[in-house]
C-alpha cells in the first residue's frame, strides 16, 4: 500500500459546551509564572504576553485506497512549505515503512534545519502515518508498538489549581514555578512560600514536581533547589535554557541529590541520547507532538532504557499520541494531565478529541480502537489555506 497524498488540513470539531459554571477562574489566567523573558518587565508576569499566536492545524496522510490518518501540527501555518517538501519525497513509498519515512525526514531536513519547526512537520506527518497503519491493521496504536506494557497509565496533575486536581483524585502533582533570577531572593523565599502550602494542601504522601519552564541558570537553580530541600520535590524540571549543554553538565554536578527532569523544547533523538551518554538528567520529557512524533520518541525510550532512566512525555497523558506510546513502553511509568477545566468543572465537559479517554481517579487507559482511536469523522475536515 502506497502514500497517495500528504496534505496540511483543518479539522472542524463541533463546539462543546461546559454546562458546569467554574467554582472560580482557572490559575494560568491570571497567576505569574518563570519563563526564559522573566528578565523583561514588560512581558514578565506571564508568557502569553509574548509567545507567538500561530494557530494549529493538522497533517492528513491519505493510502492508495483511501484510508487517512492524521497527526497534530504546531505552529501550522510557518510548517506548511516544510510538509510539502517532506511530501515530494514520501507521496510513493511504501505505508508500512515508517522507520524509512522517519529517517528520510530527518536527513532531507538538514539543508534548512530539523530541529524547531521543521521538528513540528515531522511530528505531524509521522503521527499521521502511525494513525493510519493502525487503521489499515485495525488495530490500536499501542499493539503496533508491542500491546499493554501496564494495565493503566499513572497520571500526575500539570498546574497550579491543587485543591480541584486532588478533589478530582489525583495523586501527584507538578507546579509552574512563579519567580525566577530576576525577582532575587525576594523570589526564592516566594517561591518556598507557594512550595510549602502547597504541600500542606496535599499532604505527606502525595508526589509533589516543580516545572521552571527555562527560567533559571546554574546558580539560581542550586539556591532555589537547596531552600525547597525540606518539601522533597520528586523531580525539578527544565530549569535551564535548553541548548546550553554545558550548563546542563555543571547542575548535574551541583546537584548530585536532586532528580532533574527536561526535554519538551528539545528536537530529534541526538540530544536526549547525548544527556543519556553524559548523566545529566534522570527523567526525559519529549513532546510527541514536537521532536519527531512517535518513531523519534520510540527511539529516547529505548536509549533510555538501556541507559536505565526514564521517559515522561510532555503532556502525554492528555493527547491519544502519547497515551498509546505511555500504554505500551515500558520506560514510560507516568504520563503528564494538563486538567484542561477550571475549578468545579468536571473532566468530561473540557476540551478533548472525540474518542480520547480521560482521567478518572488519577488513572487513565487508552482507547483500543484502530489507529489513535480519534473518533473524527471525514466531513470535519477541510483544507488549510
Amino acid at each position: 500500500m502506497k502514500i497517495k497524498d500528504i496534505r496540511v488540513v483543518r479539522v472542524n470539531l463541533p463546539a462543546r459546551e461546559s454546562r458546569t459554571t467554574p467554582r472560580r477562574a482557572g490559575w494560568a489566567a491570571e497567576a505569574e509564572v518563570a519563563n526564559p523573558m522573566s528578565r523583561y518587565a514588560k512581558v514578565k508576569r506571564h508568557r502569553s504576553l509574548w509567545l507567538p499566536r500561530w494557530e494549529g492545524a493538522w497533517v492528513q496522510v491519505i493510502a492508495e485506497d483511501g484510508t487517512w490518518g492524521l497527526g497534530t501540527l504546531s505552529f501550522a501555518r510557518s510548517c506548511v512549505p516544510v510538509v510539502e517538501h517532506l511530501a515530494t519525497q514520501l507521496v510513493g513509498e511504501d505505508c508500512f515503512a515508517i522507520e524509512k519515512a522517519a529517517d528520510m525526514m530527518f536527513r532531507m531536513t538538514k539543508a534548512y534545519g530539523t530541529t524547531g519547526l521543521a521538528s513540528y512537520a515531522i511530528s505531524g506527518i509521522d503521527l499521521a502515518l502511525w494513525d493510519l497503519n493502525g487503521k489499515l491493521m485495525e488495530k490500536p496504536v499501542y499493539s503496533l508498538l508491542g500491546g499493554p506494557q501496564k494495565d493503566r497509565i499513572f497520571c500526575y496533575a500539570t498546574g497550579n489549581d491543587v485543591d480541584w486536581y486532588k478533589e478530582l483524585g489525583f495523586k501527584a502533582f507538578k507546579l509552574a514555578c512563579p519567580y525566577g533570577p530576576a525577582d532575587g531572593w525576594d523570589g526564592i523565599q516566594r517561591n518556598e512560600a507557594f512550595v510549602a502550602q502547597v504541600r500542606e494542601v496535599i499532604g505527606d504522601e502525595a508526589e509533589l514536581m516543580l516545572d521552571c519552564w527555562m527560567a533559571f541558570d546554574v546558580e539560581y537553580t542550586v539556591r532555589l533547589a537547596e531552600v525547597l530541600r525540606p518539601y522533597r520535590l520528586k523531580w525539578m524540571e527544565e530549569c535551564l535554557i535548553p541548548e546550553d549543554f554545558d550548563a546542563h553538565v555543571a547542575l548535574r554536578e551541583r546537584l548530585p541529590w536532586q532528580t532533574l527532569a527536561t526535554g519538551e523544547h528539545w528536537y530529534s533523538h541526538v540530544p536526549f541520547q547525548w544527556a543519556i551518554s553524559h548523566h545529566v538528567l534522570d527523567i526525559l520529557q519529549p513532546d510527541i507532538n514536537w521532536c519527531g512524533g512517535m518513531s523519534t520518541v520510540r527511539r529516547i525510550a529505548a536509549a533510555a532504557d538501556a541507559g536505565g532512566i526514564s521517559v515522561i512525555l510532555h503532556g502525554g497523558a492528555v493527547t491519544p499520541f502519547g497515551q498509546h506510546f505511555t500504554f505500551a513502553t515500558p520506560s514510560a511509568p507516568w504520563g503528564e494531565y494538563f486538567v484542561g477545566s477550571p475549578p468545579g468543572v468536571p473532566l468530561e465537559e473540557a476540551a478533548r478529541l472525540p474518542g480520547q479517554p480521560i482521567a478518572k481517579d488519577g488513572w487513565l487507559v487508552p482507547s483500543d480502537a484502530p489507529g489513535f482511536g480519534m473518533e473524527i469523522e471525514e466531513s470535519w475536515i477541510t483544507p488549510f489555506s
